[in-house]
């Protein structure tokens, strides 16, 4: 057990350090070979980047293990990269007119985290207010952690508060991926590499949470047990989809269901040789004759 303790002790800091890199570095670089990021569900970024913001601010008043800092700080980083090529490659529009056209626009909306949400936070056609958001995300930790930091009485309280809520949210991560394979009935565009290192990873932080002599406070055991249980079910998605295509038919005109059907009604060779005609179009002469 002494001989477990000590290895995952050596070990586990120094993955979690370079988790972010490991994990995310390959899907980075598959959207930007692939010139498209679909499959890649856009609320990754999000939730990481809210919970290593509040997780970095959580370390003044937890003092917690200096390994989970850094792995929040290379977070950062590596999320705003990862935001960034997934936004300059989001899929194109799916006509050539309409609400559909627009840059960034969600016209198919399926699915709990694919619906509509007020003033259409984090589905925004524009770039800008996803960076926009994440900079006042900053700038209003910021200025809460200079207003009452020197408070003593309340400082503490509001530590813990977002250490919580942003170790709570990071536990999310997974599900906004799971719901999308769940919706599509297949996790193509979602790295096998990514869900290999979130397992790899769980296995590792939960052995170190549990037997590291260094300060780690319980919400991070708490979250971290719930976000491996969410990881084996996408693993266990993963097994049951695989990563071929989705099932999913995206109708590119209102007039296709049209086409569609009066091809079958009246086939494509009768309407050719004309011997036969839609119902209500009046038959000609010739038509007649022959």
């Amino acid at each position: 057990m002494g001989l477990i303790a000590a290895f995952t002790g050596y070990l586990t800091p120094v993955f979690l350090v370079l988790s972010p890199v490991l994990s995310y570095s390959d899907q980075a670089y598959s959207m930007h070979r692939n010139r498209s990021s679909a499959g890649f569900s856009l609320d990754i970024p999000l939730i990481m980047l809210v919970a290593s913001l509040c997780r970095i601010f959580y370390y003044p008043g937890a003092r917690f293990d200096i390994a989970l800092l850094v792995q929040s700080l290379v977070m950062v980083v590596i999320q705003v990269i990862l935001l960034k090529i997934a936004l300059d490659n989001r899929p194109p529009p799916t006509s050539k007119g309409g609400e559909a056209a627009v840059p960034f626009a969600r016209p198919h909306a399926e699915g709990f985290f694919e619906q509509a949400r007020p003033y259409n936070f984090w589905q925004w056609r524009s770039p800008k207010p996803y960076w926009r958001f994440v900079l006042s995300l900053f700038i209003g930790l910021t200025v809460c952690e200079l207003i009452l930091g020197p408070v003593r009485g309340l400082y503490p309280l509001y530590s813990s508060f977002i250490g919580y809520v942003g170790l709570a949210i990071e536990a999310t991560l997974p599900i906004p991926q799971i719901m999308a394979n769940a919706r599509l009935r297949s996790c193509k565009g979602f790295r096998f590499s990514v869900l290999a290192s979130w397992l790899l990873g769980d296995t590792m932080k939960m052995a170190w949470f549990f037997t590291s002599s260094t300060q780690i406070p319980l919400a991070f055991k708490i979250c971290g047990i719930f976000q491996a249980g969410c990881d084996a079910f996408l693993g266990v998605q993963y097994l049951m989809y695989g990563s071929g295509p989705s099932v999913v038919v995206i109708k590119e005109h209102p007039l296709a269901d049209w086409s569609e059907q009066s091809q079958g009604e009246y086939g494509n060779s009768s309407v050719l040789d004309g011997r036969s005609t839609p119902t209500g179009r009046r038959t000609s002469a010739v038509e007649k004759a022959s």
